[in-house]
C-alpha cells in the first residue's frame, strides 16, 4: 500500500480507522487478490479454514504460504478471540484496516439465534466498505448479517437449503435462492456455506489471479474441480407449506434424517408432542401422516438426485433411508409412474444401475 497517501477519513460516520500494527505483509505493492475476514460470533470454522487455504495455496510457489499473489488477514475489534461453533477460539490477526486495503471483505457467519452476530462498529465499518466500492462477501449466514445491516438491498441472495425458511421468515421480501452454491450480484457474492466456500475462493482467484492458481489450489487440498457458481447445492430444500411451529420443526427434523428414517414416536418426542398430537396436526397442516410426508419427502430427493448427480441408484436408494433398490423402486413407481431407472435414462444424468 502507497504509505504516501494523505490520512483517511470514512465517508460515513460511525466508523473511524484505528492506528494500524506493524505488519510486513501489507508492505509494498498490493497483490493481485487482497481479502479481509471477519467473523460472526459461534462462526462456522469449515467455510474460513477452506477459503483460507484456497488463497494461501494459490498465494505462492509449492507450500510456502507466503502472501505474494494473494494477501489477506482475520479481523475482528481490539483482537479479542472469537469462538466458532464448534467451540474452538479463533484470535483475529489484525484490528479493522484501512477498507481500501480489500478488494473483497468476507463475512463468516455463525449460529443463528445466539444474538447479534456482528456490533455496531463492525456493521459501520462494513457500510464503509460499501461505501468506498469494496465487493462484500457473506457465506453461510454472514448473508444474514449483510442483510440485517441494510447491506442488501437491491441485491439477491444465496442461502443454504438448510436456513432458507430461516431467512425467508425473518425477510420476507427479500428476494433469495436457496438451490445452488453462491450468487455474484455485482458488487456482493454471497454463498451458502460449508465446502461451497472453496469454490468460492478458487472462482475470486480464478478472477484475479488466474486459472492455473486455482486449479493448482483445488488439486493440493484434493478437491476435484471448481464448481460453478450457479452448481446445486448437494440437497434441495422441501419448500414445506407448514405454518404450525411444531409441524415446521418436525419436517426439518426429517430432511436433516432422511438415511435414518425416525419414527412417528421419536419425531414427536422431539417436537415436545404426543403422537396422536403430531399426526393430527400434520393432517390439518400437510392433509397426510407424518410418515406419508416423511416418505414423499424421501421420494422427492430421491427424484432430484436422480436427474441432478451421477450417484448410482442404489447410493441414492440408501442415502435416502431405503433398505434396497427393490424397496425404492415400488415406491418411487407408486409415487411417479416411473421407476428410478426410467427417469434417470430420461434425464441423461448416469447410465442406470
Amino acid at each position: 500500500m502507497n504509505t504516501g497517501s494523505p490520512a483517511y477519513r470514512p465517508v460515513s460516520s460511525g466508523w473511524a480507522p484505528p492506528r494500524r500494527h506493524s505488519d510486513r505483509s501489507w508492505e509494498g505493492a498490493r497483490p493481485r487478490l487482497s481479502v479481509g475476514f471477519l467473523l460472526a460470533r459461534n462462526f462456522t470454522l469449515t467455510p474460513l479454514s477452506s477459503f483460507l487455504d484456497i488463497l494461501r495455496l494459490a498465494a505462492d510457489e509449492g507450500d510456502s504460504s507466503r502472501q505474494v499473489h494473494c494477501r489477506w488477514t482475520v479481523m475482528g475489534l481490539g483482537r479479542e478471540p472469537v469462538r466458532s461453533s464448534c467451540g474452538l477460539d479463533t484470535v483475529p490477526w489484525d484490528d479493522l484496516r484501512d477498507v481500501r486495503d480489500f478488494d473483497y471483505i468476507v463475512v463468516v457467519g455463525g449460529l443463528l439465534d445466539e444474538g447479534p452476530q456482528l456490533d455496531t462498529t463492525t456493521q459501520a465499518y462494513l457500510r464503509e466498505a460499501a461505501a468506498r466500492g469494496v465487493t462484500l462477501v457473506g457465506i453461510c449466514t454472514g448473508t444474514f448479517a449483510l442483510v440485517e445491516a441494510g447491506l442488501m438491498t437491491g441485491h439477491r441472495c444465496c442461502v443454504s437449503w438448510y436456513h432458507h425458511r430461516d431467512f425467508a421468515n425473518r425477510f420476507p421480501d427479500h428476494p433469495f435462492v436457496a438451490n445452488q452454491l453462491f450468487l455474484v450480484d455485482r458488487d456482493r457474492i454471497t454463498c451458502s456455506g460449508g465446502t461451497a466456500a472453496i469454490d468460492l475462493a478458487a472462482y475470486l482467484i480464478d478472477r484475479h489471479v488466474g486459472g492455473a492458481a486455482a486449479q493448482k489450489a483445488m488439486h493440493i487440498l484434493l478437491a476435484e474441480r471448481m464448481r460453478s457458481p450457479g452448481q446445486a447445492q448437494p440437497q434441495p430444500p422441501s419448500a414445506s407449506p407448514a405454518t404450525n411451529e411444531r409441524v415446521r420443526k418436525a419436517t426439518l427434523l426429517m430432511e436433516q434424517n432422511l438415511s435414518t428414517t425416525l419414527s412417528a414416536g421419536e419425531i414427536a418426542k422431539r417436537v415436545e408432542l404426543s403422537t396422536r398430537q403430531l399426526d393430527r396436526l400434520f393432517h390439518t397442516e400437510m392433509g397426510m401422516s407424518p410418515l406419508s410426508y416423511y416418505r414423499q419427502l424421501r421420494l422427492n430427493y430421491v427424484r432430484w438426485m436422480l436427474i441432478n448427480t451421477e450417484e448410482s441408484i442404489t447410493e441414492i436408494a440408501l442415502e435416502a433411508g431405503f433398505s434396497d433398490c427393490a424397496h425404492l423402486s415400488r415406491q418411487f413407481r407408486e409415487a411417479f409412474g416411473v421407476s428410478p431407472s426410467a427417469l434417470r435414462n430420461q434425464s441423461g444424468a448416469a447410465p442406470p444401475d
